[in-house]
């Protein structure tokens, strides 16, 4: 077991992927660098260990990718369309989902620092593949891929913690597990280590630069209530039970700036009956991301939003609110067999809540706490409003819509009247807080004045102004790694000068 150093030059908290970047990024100015993490080893790396890896970033083409990913065969190359992701693009989807609320400094380090980042990734060790089985459909004989998310991490999560890890250990880069720092230690204005607790005692560790990269608060049920609003408490924790708000608690004791949307979160369609925190051994297939082949349907056997209102790349994290606002915080998503082959394999799994009939009736009954008779309603008017005649593509957003219903579906619009039927049972789960604290384009953390906190920096989740409402999917990892590296490297630098 590693033990807890009293002096170092550049002091990490969090052990996840922003941490490990940070670290990394640090270590490359040749300082001593270590890395605290709360948890144990076996659950060590925050919402990192939990994600399924994928990352958004601007690539020009097929060349960009293979230089990312050199071992992808010719035969993945002639069946594949990878198309190509813009920077431009990138700061559109940025912007649409925001509701171009999204801090433009900070939006425009995300978007032209993405694709130097992966390749830096890789120079550490990371590894990246196609996202064949989420982010693709063969049309033709032919991958396409859509929603400008191409690539995931090797393993996923895991596999990241795993590359990130062995890496550090190659690098001299100490990671002290069962460490939690507790407050800041402030000299003359100047953030220079923190209090930290292991084993029952609680001592200083002194730094040069502290960099805060330990998650949001969602972990925390007396915070989602207090910023999220009434009924968050209820919500289910889709990673860690770790991350509860304490590098933003401790940043913000000494007078650091809070930023961003405080009443927003990334939450998504979950298992009703998964646990309260993620299961490691479950991982991220809790989810339940297929719902713009199907529709909802609340305990009133009513639809509630628009399932195929774009890509789900950009719905799905603000769709885990609508569920958390329905009677009883769920929903039923109900699919027919024309659509059975495009579940995602999260739907297969055995901890699931599922009904599966041969008529609509059969199932709309079997829907536990629905009003069935509404929901076969529901269904027969939906059926009747789907604009048949106009082809189903899941590659692009399609037009195929209904008319006529008090919620629209706009694309993807397929009726469902073949059997058999299945449904499964969804309810909010919460991944991360939007709102956090505030940084310059240095990744220093700014006080009440907007003026640098000397020696503090912050990365990852707990970084305020990037996401408002809505997140495009892959850029929460991305935004960690962007980030995370450049919070090392201004640490790393500050620890190499005078002073």
């Amino acid at each position: 077991m590693t033990d807890l150093p009293r002096q170092t030059d550049v002091l990490v908290i969090g052990a996840g992927n922003a941490a490990f970047a940070a670290a990394h990024a640090a270590r490359e100015h040749g300082r001593r660098v270590t890395v605290l993490e709360r948890a144990a080893e076996a659950e060590a790396g925050g919402n990192t260990r939990f994600t399924a890896g994928a990352m958004r970033f601007a690539y020009r083409g097929v060349d960009d990718l293979t230089a990312l990913m050199p071992d992808l065969s010719e035969e993945e190359l002639a069946i594949t369309d990878f198309g190509a992701y813009a920077e431009d693009r990138f700061f559109d989807d940025m912007g649409r989902v925001t509701e171009y609320r999204t801090d433009p400094d900070l939006c425009e380090l995300l978007v032209a620092r993405s694709r130097e980042t992966v390749m830096w990734m890789r120079s550490k060790g990371v590894r990246f593949a196609p996202i064949y089985g989420r982010q693709a459909f063969k049309v033709g004989g032919r991958f396409t891929f859509w929603g400008g998310l191409t690539v995931e991490v090797h393993g996923g999560g895991p596999g990241l913690l795993e590359a990130w890890t062995n890496a550090a250990a190659r690098e001299g880069i100490e990671v002290v597990y069962r460490a939690r720092a507790d407050s800041l230690i402030v000299d003359d204005g100047r953030v220079a280590g923190a209090m930290v607790r292991r084993g029952g005692v609680t001592v200083p560790v002194r730094a040069r630069g502290v960099v805060l990269a330990c998650g949001g608060f969602e972990a925390n049920p007396e915070w989602r209530a207090r910023y999220l609003g009434p009924g968050w408490e209820l919500a289910k924790v889709r990673g860690s039970r770790f991350n509860t708000g304490e590098g933003i608690r401790m940043a913000l004791d000494i007078g650091a700036a809070p930023y961003g949307n405080w009443s927003g979160c990334h939450a998504v369609g979950w298992e009703r009956n998964a646990p309260e925190f993620g299961d490691l051994s479950v991982g991220d297939h809790f989810q339940k991301h297929s719902y713009p082949w199907g529709v909802m349907l609340n305990a009133r056997g009513e639809r509630f939003v628009d399932e195929g209102a774009d890509f789900r790349n950009y719905t799905y994290a603000k769709y885990g609110r609508l569920i958390l606002e329905q009677p009883g915080q769920f929903a039923w998503q109900v699919f027919d067999a024309k659509v059975a082959d495009l579940l995602r394999p999260e739907y297969r799994i055995r901890q699931v809540t599922k009904v599966r009939a041969d008529t609509l009736e059969d199932l709309c009954a079997g829907l536990e706490d629905m009003d069935s008779e509404r929901a076969l309603e529901t269904v027969g008017a939906y059926n009747a409003a789907v604009r048949a005649d106009i082809p189903f593509d899941p590659n692009v957003k399609d037009g195929r819509r209904t008319e006529g219903l008090a919620v629209a579906k706009s694309n993807w619009a397929n009726t469902i009247d073949t059997p058999p039927f299945e449904a499964y049972a969804v309810t909010c789960g919460i991944t991360f807080t939007f709102g956090g604290l505030r940084i310059d384009t240095q990744a220093r953390v700014l006080d009440r004045d907007l003026e640098p906190i000397p020696g503090l920096h912050a990365a990852g989740e707990l970084v305020g102004g990037l996401f408002y409402f809505n997140y495009p999917g892959g850029t929460g990892l991305m935004s960690g790694s962007v980030f995370g590296r450049l919070a090392g490297d201004t640490a790393g630098k500050r620890a190499s000068g005078p002073g």
